[in-house]
């Protein structure tokens, strides 16, 4: 790892890059070359590959979320799967990003696009309580346990907001009740990995993409979400931690009377719900999907099942939790790594002072990735 050899920069401004403001950074036989045009106010942070083997510059297809332009960078690998990246000048929460060059999901989509592939991925200090994910048949309950949760602990709980390729019905707006977007783009997202989950409904696609989770978590909320079986099992078969609850009725005669009890379906429509939901009750309680499961005989009992998994039993505070703050780094920065620490010298060019700020990131505790945050980031000074 380090720096490329000088001949390849040479060689690459003369053919192809000539005029861009460029840090090459060399993991195994491929140098990464980051940056944009230098006579920009900002930069954008494009991506380029030099395959050292066979001589030639490549342009993968960079996936997850861009970082937005700033006044410049500084960069240093980790490991031999991704490179940490500075953002110099920018706000303390978007200081710290991830190019992922060798990194399990990398490796995946790769494999997949048949590509040469990269992930950004936006780096944030601490961690989130760990998503749930509530299932269970229609009629269980399943909704009126997830609003009684809301209720009484509003500032605690989010839910993701869906994507769906429909057109908006009423007063849906965009972004509140739904993602609502077009389909090739959302097929598009769904093969570059974006999505924890989705399904086809009367020809429409619906489904859960990693940002909507991330999103609630940035909030300092923790994500429900309240989807079906298969859904739950393509959640659990991804990159996301969570905590699976499957609720189930007391028994398929009491479902059956509640389901009758709405009295919102047709005779069919009950029949058919009740056959979708033996099958699902089998799955939840054989699949190994689902790490607890909730008999709802009694709502209330039922409730403060939930809530003791949740931890909310006992002394809870329900005022919001502060999002971990990041650092703001100056212009004048120099990084290094040593061990699983990057050492940050910051200096104050402005103030026309020699000294020095260390600041130290501790990478041990790092979590997740892209197409997602890279979580427990912990920074200290020296």
């Amino acid at each position: 790892m380090g720096e490329a050899p000088a001949f390849i920069i040479d060689d690459l401004q003369t053919e192809f890059l000539n005029g861009f403001d460029l840090k090459s950074h060399v993991i195994g036989n491929k140098a990464y070359l980051i940056g944009g045009v230098n006579d920009e106010p900002t930069l954008s942070l494009g991506v380029h590959i030099f395959d050292q083997t066979r001589g030639e510059l490549v342009n993968p297809l960079v996936l997850g979320t861009k970082p937005t332009p700033c006044k410049g960078h500084s960069a240093v690998p980790l490991n031999e799967d991704r490179i940490l990246i500075i953002k110099r000048g920018s706000a303390p929460d978007d200081c710290i990003w991830f190019l992922e060059v060798d990194t399990q999901f990398v490796r995946e989509q790769r494999k997949i696009l048949g590509t040469e592939v990269v992930a950004w991925s936006k780096g944030v200090r601490g961690n989130p309580d760990k998503p749930v994910v509530i299932s269970g048949p229609s009629g269980v309950g399943k909704g009126t346990l997830i609003s009684m949760l809301m209720k009484e602990f509003p500032s605690m709980f989010g839910f993701s907001v869906s994507h769906t390729t429909r057109a908006p019905r009423g007063m849906e707006k965009d972004g509140v009740h739904y993602h609502f977007t077009e389909r090739s783009a959302m097929e598009r997202e769904i093969k570059y990995g974006k999505f924890l989950e989705f399904a086809a409904v009367h020809g429409n696609l619906y489904g859960t993409s990693v940002e909507a989770v991330e999103v609630v978590a940035d909030a300092g909320k923790r994500c429900i979400l309240d989807i079906d079986v298969q859904g739950a099992r393509s959640v659990k078969a991804s990159s996301l931690d969570a905590m699976f609850i499957f609720v189930c009725p007391p028994s398929m005669e009491e479902l059956e009377k509640r389901l009758r009890a709405r009295g919102t379906e047709t005779e069919e429509q009950v029949q058919k719900r009740l056959r979708n939901a033996q099958a699902e009750i089998e799955q939840g309680q054989s699949s190994g999907i689902f790490d607890h499961i909730l008999y709802n005989d009694n709502l209330e009992e039922c409730y403060e099942g939930l809530k003791k998994l949740l931890g909310l039993d006992g002394n809870v505070t329900t005022s919001p939790k502060a999002s971990p703050k990041g650092v703001e780094f100056p212009m004048d920065v120099a990084i290094s790594k040593i061990d699983q620490k990057i050492i940050i010298k910051c200096g104050s060019p402005e103030l026309k002072t020699t000294s020095k700020n260390l600041i130290v990131l501790d990478l041990c505790s790092l979590k997740g990735g892209a197409p997602g945050r890279t979580r427990g980031l912990d920074f200290y000074a020296i």
